[in-house]
């Protein structure tokens, strides 16, 4: 009976340390920012396409946002801590105006880490990259690189970037108010068990049952 006590006691103590630590695996934002939808648990992920350690996540994540609960969102936002990350920016909200996303999303990736076609911040080898593989005018994409709206996007996500607390990418912002990312959580998969801590928690919180900070 004392042996069987002692193997559940650890067994507890292995649960509670598993466990995501608050200021370690996770952290709140810098400031709060609002969702789209307050009454969804939004999960936005910060990344940059020259980033490895995000070609690398992306197999995961995509798997990981395909299993998402029916209450939790999911977009990417590319971070924008330094003017050099600026093309990738811009290439990711030209895809999206023109509708080029799932089409060329995951070819960027592999353009920059696979293939090594140009690099990360020369913005004309990008534009040319996503003529040739869009099959849409020059004049139209290059149009879209440089318009106000294009603009008004990139200082959103540095806005963002700062807001959040976030220091590099991947990271993944909860709820608004909570961050994580592969280097806190201590790996890839890790991430993913510290975002579904989290989500779980602010579903709970959400129905008034726990606050996790």
């Amino acid at each position: 009976m004392k042996k069987l006590f002692a193997a559940l006691m650890l067994l507890v103590s292995a649960t509670v340390m598993a466990e995501p630590q608050f200021g370690t695996e996770f952290n709140q934002t810098v400031q709060a920012i609002p969702t789209d939808n307050p009454a969804k648990i939004e999960v936005t992920e910060l990344f940059w396409y020259g980033c490895p350690h995000c070609y690398a996540l992306e197999p995961q994540l995509a798997a990981w946002v395909k299993a998402l609960p029916k209450d939790v969102t999911f977009k990417r936002v590319p971070g924008l801590p330094r003017p050099d990350w600026a093309p990738m920016a811009k290439a990711f909200y030209v895809m999206e105006s023109l509708g080029l996303t799932e089409k060329l999303h995951s070819k960027l990736f592999d353009a920059l880490h696979k293939q090594k076609a140009f690099l990360p911040n020369d913005e004309k080898a990008t534009i040319d990259w996503m003529t040739k593989e869009s099959g849409l005018d020059r004049k139209k994409i290059e149009a879209e690189f440089n318009s106000f709206s294009l603009n008004t996007k990139l200082n959103h996500a540095a806005q963002l970037f700062r807001a959040s607390g976030a220091t590099g990418v991947p990271t993944l912002i909860i709820d608004g108010r909570y961050i994580t990312s592969v280097t806190m959580a201590g790996g890839n998969q890790e991430v993913f068990n510290v975002a579904n801590y989290i989500i779980d928690n602010v579903r709970k919180e959400k129905a008034g049952k726990k606050i996790i900070a």
